[in-house]
This record gives C-alpha cells, structure tokens and sequence, in this order.
C-alpha cells in the first residue's frame, strides 16, 4: 500500500520578508511559530498558558503552529537554534 501525502494549509501561519527575516509567524502578529514550538515542545508550557500570557494568540494559532512545526520541523529546529531565547515561566 503506498502512502498519499497531502500539502497541509496552515491557516494561522504566514511569512513575511519585513517580520522577523521572513520565518514564519502567526498572521496578524509579529510572534515567530519558533518561539511557540520553543515555549511548548522545549520548556513544556501548556498551551492554555501560552494562550494566557499572549491573550493576543488562540489556541487555534497555537495548535496551527505547533501543527505548522511538525511539518516542517528541521526548519523550526534550524530557527530555535539560530535564534536561543530565554525561557519564560512564572
């Protein structure tokens, strides 16, 4: 059985070459899906409590980055890395 690999819209993400060097963002901001993919898969935020902190995020962008992430992980990898943050956590 072969597999079938279907192009995912991610309706949240954009890119923009005057935001953030063109990396991919939440559309309608300027927060990178890195900083998403950093805070919740790398330091084990809840989603809700991403959501809490940046009222200006939905859940439904979050969980569209993170989705955006698992497509494209070696990209977002490859970000997190040029761009190291500092952890947020209260």
């Amino acid at each position: 059985m072969s597999k079938v690999i279907e192009k995912v819209n991610h309706y949240y993400i954009t890119h923009n070459p005057r935001i953030q060097g063109g990396e991919p963002i939440i559309k309608g901001t300027r927060f990178p899906v890195r900083s998403i993919v950093f805070y919740i898969v790398k330091e084990g935020i809840l989603p809700e409590e991403l959501a809490k902190e940046f009222p200006h995020l939905s859940l439904s962008a979050i969980y569209d980055a993170l989705s955006y992430y698992y497509d494209h992980s070696e990209e977002i990898e490859r970000l997190i890395e040029k761009n190291k943050e500092e952890p947020w956590k209260k």
